[in-house]
C-alpha cells in the first residue's frame, strides 16, 4: 500500500511509532526529527500527513491536554460514580474548568447509580448546562444516550480511579474489548489498568480516549489557571460578574460581589463557590514562572 501522501489522524503512540488512520487504511509511522527540533510532539488526536510512511507536517490544534497527550479533544467525559470512589466535587470542578478554558465541552456520566444517590450531581452539573447522563448497565437506552453524546466527536474519558470507565467503554462497544481494574479496598482507589492514551473508533461514530484515573494527577499537570482567568471557567458565574461592585473583584467573599450574592440566594451551588474559593487560594499561590 503506498503512503506517498495521505492524511489522517494519530490514534496511538508508543514507544516512538505512530498509528495513523486515514481514509485508506492505518499505518505505523516514524516523525521527522524537525518536530523533536522545534521542541513538538506528535500526540494522540494529532491531525497530521504523511509522506513515504514518516509523518511530515502536523495541522494546527484547536486544543491539548497535557498529561496523557491528547491533542483536538471535543469533549471531556467525567466518569463519577455515587460511592466506591465518593465524589470528589474539588478535583472535578477543577478538570471542568480546565476543560472550559482549553474549550473542550465538559459533560456528566453517573455510574453506580443502584448503591448511592445520583440526585447532588444532577442538581449541581444539570443546572450549569453541562449535560449528565447516567448509566444503568440493565437498561440500555441509558448505554444508548452514552452512545449519542459520542457519536462524531472525538472524545475522552477520565473519572476518578475505579469510577467504572472501561466497564462502561465495553457497555458502549463490546468490540473495544478494554481491561478492567478491580477497586482496591485497601488504596480506596481502582488499580491503573489504563498505561497510554488511545483513540478507540466506535462503531457508532467518534473516537474515545480512555485514560488514566484523574486522582492520579496534578491538575497543573493539565494547564494552569491565572487566578484572574478563573471565575471565566466557572460558566455559571459569567451573568453575575459584570455587576460586581469591583471592576477586580475576586468573587470569594467580598461585599457587594454579585457572585456571592448569587451563592447567597441558592442561585450558585455552594459546593461550586467552595471549589472556585480553594482554586483561587491555589492560584494566589503560584509563582510567576510556574505560570510561564
Amino acid at each position: 500500500m503506498s503512503t506517498a501522501n495521505t492524511s489522517g489522524i494519530i490514534i496511538k503512540c508508543l514507544g516512538g511509532l505512530y498509528t495513523v488512520e486515514s481514509p485508506d487504511g492505518i499505518y505505523e509511522c516514524k516523525a521527522r526529527g524537525v518536530f523533536r527540533n522545534r521542541g513538538i510532539s506528535p500526540c494522540v488526536g494529532d491531525r497530521v500527513t504523511v509522506e513515504d510512511g514518516v509523518i511530515s507536517e502536523i495541522a494546527d490544534r484547536k486544543n491539548c491536554i497535557i498529561r496523557p497527550p491528547l491533542a483536538n479533544l471535543d469533549q471531556l467525559i467525567f466518569i463519577v460514580s455515587t460511592c466506591e470512589p465518593v465524589p470528589n466535587y474539588l478535583i472535578l470542578d477543577k478538570f471542568i474548568a480546565i476543560a472550559e478554558y482549553k474549550n473542550i465541552t465538559p459533560a456528566v456520566v453517573i455510574t453506580k447509580t443502584d448503591l448511592g444517590d445520583s440526585t447532588p450531581i444532577h442538581d449541581i452539573y444539570g443546572r450549569i448546562g453541562i449535560d449528565v447522563a447516567e448509566v444503568r448497565y440493565d437498561d440500555e437506552s441509558t448505554i444508548n444516550a452514552v452512545r449519542k453524546l459520542l457519536c462524531g466527536k472525538i472524545s475522552a474519558f477520565t473519572g476518578n480511579s475505579g469510577a467504572g470507565k472501561s466497564t462502561l467503554l465495553n457497555a458502549i462497544d463490546p468490540t473495544l474489548n478494554i481491561a478492567t481494574g478491580e477497586i482496591s479496598r485497601k488504596l480506596g482507589r481502582g488499580r491503573h489498568t489504563t498505561r497510554h492514551a488511545e483513540l478507540y473508533k466506535l462503531s457508532g461514530g467518534g473516537y474515545i480516549a480512555d485514560t488514566p484515573g484523574f486522582s492520579t494527577f496534578d491538575t497543573n499537570r493539565y494547564d494552569i489557571i491565572r487566578k484572574e482567568e478563573l471565575a471565566g471557567c466557572f460558566r455559571e458565574f459569567a451573568e453575575y460578574t459584570e455587576n460586581c461592585r469591583f471592576r477586580d473583584c475576586a468573587h470569594v467573599c467580598e461585599k457587594g460581589c454579585a457572585v456571592v450574592e448569587a451563592v447567597e440566594r441558592g442561585d450558585i451551588s455552594v459546593s461550586r463557590h467552595e471549589s472556585y474559593k480553594t482554586m483561587y487560594e491555589e492560584a494566589k499561590q503560584l509563582k510567576e514562572w510556574e505560570l510561564k
